[in-house]
């Protein structure tokens, strides 16, 4: 007779995903701690598996969200769900910029440094900041259209996938029977990409591994300290976005925030050790669908979330910009602060899928107000591996609720399924709602 399944669940609870990162980011602690040498030397590790995931991440994109939409068979039915992600999109990432103001206002992380912007070494950000200024409104709508078709896939950038991934969807749907085959055979396609997913995702444990043992050997505990306040603001300030605006949210839609973080746990976990919310996309799809959410408001809100809803960046643009301020003495207008708030929701998408998206967006969004130095970024380059690791989750967490929002929003959404997922209640995949919108 088989075991019980809470039996046979605290039996194989290695198995976790969860547990394995857990594990692999506590040794790579312990390693950087008793032999920094050792340590920095395992950044590779990490490098390597991001590396992995990026690989993969393009292809994922395209056929979840070209499967999403042509098997919808309903073109203004996506219309309509992609105009309301993209108003709530907008909306939470305005709140997250007041969030990051808001705190960063009362901790005022930067107000002791007193800094002289001459001494500070241009040469460490300059890259960043070369990369910055070509970030203009007419440069990032150009931008979104790739040199060719294929070319998309290699750029690096997540908006020319999806903007790629949407023409070829609503070509398939334009063609009717006749694209049948391609969808079929897409749908093969997708299957095939998640089962790499799985595969990549096997050494997410040696990625967290690397990344935690090179963070902890690079810079050892004692060389944020003098830092550690703009560290703890800024997860002060993603904490309270997701507990109180996400939570809100949540709660309006009727499911907790809390039993939503316990449920993706796992993706929450692998993001904090390699620092790179792509990491969680392989895993967050699927779990969002098996949790009652219609996979074609899933496969459309998910991938479009990754690239313009950046809560937790948004909320790093605002206290980044607010302690350079603080820590050079340089007093911001209303005025200037309002140019900057408007310019970081531009930036924040605009540098999306780019290596150091983040600081080449806050240099870009530095640069349109001349009395505060550029130079001032470099006060926070040796750090920003840890604040990477709080945007990122926010980021990723962000994107979970607004496809749960957006799916109420739409009634496509199972709520005895979320609860049955959220309770921990066993459901299984195979019993996903069809693609079929009303």
């Amino acid at each position: 007779m088989s075991a019980p399944p809470d039996v046979a669940l605290r039996k194989d609870w290695y198995r976790s995903l969860y547990i394995q990162v857990l594990v692999g980011a506590l040794l790579g602690a312990v390693v950087g701690l008793l032999a920094p040498g050792v340590g920095a030397a395992m950044e590779p590790l990490g490098q390597a598996f991001i590396k992995l995931v990026r690989m993969i991440i393009d292809p994922l994109v395209f056929c979840t969200l070209v499967v999403g939409i042509a098997g919808s068979r309903g073109e203004a039915a996506m219309g309509r769900i992609g105009g309301k992600a993209l108003l709530y999109f907008e909306v939470m990432s305005t709140l997250a910029l007041f969030i990051g103001l808001g705190v960063g206002f009362l901790v005022q992380p930067g107000a002791g440094f007193q800094v002289d912007p001459r001494t500070l070494d241009m040469a460490a950000v300059a890259p960043y900041v070369d990369k910055g200024a070509q970030h203009t409104v007419s440069g990032f709508l150009l931008g979104i259209i790739p040199d060719t078709l294929v070319g998309a896939f290699t750029s690096g950038d997540m908006v020319q996938v999806l903007f790629v991934s949407l023409l070829t969807a609503f070509a398939l749907l334009r063609l009717g029977p006749t694209g049948e085959p391609l969808l079929r055979a897409m749908e093969k396609l997708e299957g095939f990409v998640f089962a790499l997913a799985r595969l990549v995702m096997l050494s997410a444990p040696l990625g967290a591994f690397g990344a935690m043992a090179f963070v902890v050997g690079k810079f050892g505990w004692h060389a944020i300290g003098s830092l550690l306040l703009l560290i703890g603001t800024l997860y002060l300030a993603e904490i309270a976005f997701i507990v109180l605006v996400l939570g809100t949210m949540a709660r309006l839609c009727g499911f907790s925030i809390f039993k939503l973080l316990r449920y993706i746990k796992d993706e929450i976990l692998l993001v904090i050790g390699t620092s790179c919310a792509e990491s969680a996309l392989p895993g967050l799809i699927p779990k969002l669908e098996q949790a009652g959410a219609r996979p074609a408001v899933v496969r459309l809100v998910v991938p479009g979330g990754y690239a313009f809803n950046s809560d937790g960046t948004n909320i790093y643009l605002t206290l980044a910009i607010l302690f350079i301020a603080q820590a050079t003495g340089t007093h911001l207008s209303f005025g200037q602060l309002a140019g900057l708030l408007a310019v970081a929701m531009l930036t924040s998408k605009g540098a999306g899928g780019v290596s150091g998206s983040s600081f080449i967006a806050l240099a870009a969004t530095l640069s349109v107000v001349p009395d505060l130095p550029l130079a001032g970024i470099a006060l926070i380059l040796g750090i920003d591996r840890f604040l990477s690791e709080a945007r990122s989750t926010t980021n990723m967490i962000g994107n979970a609720v607004a496809t749960l929002v957006v799916a109420k929003w739409e009634g496509a959404l199972d709520m005895e399924r979320l609860k049955a997922a959220l309770d921990g209640e066993n459901t299984s995949l195979e019993r996903s709602i069809p693609c079929k919108l009303r």
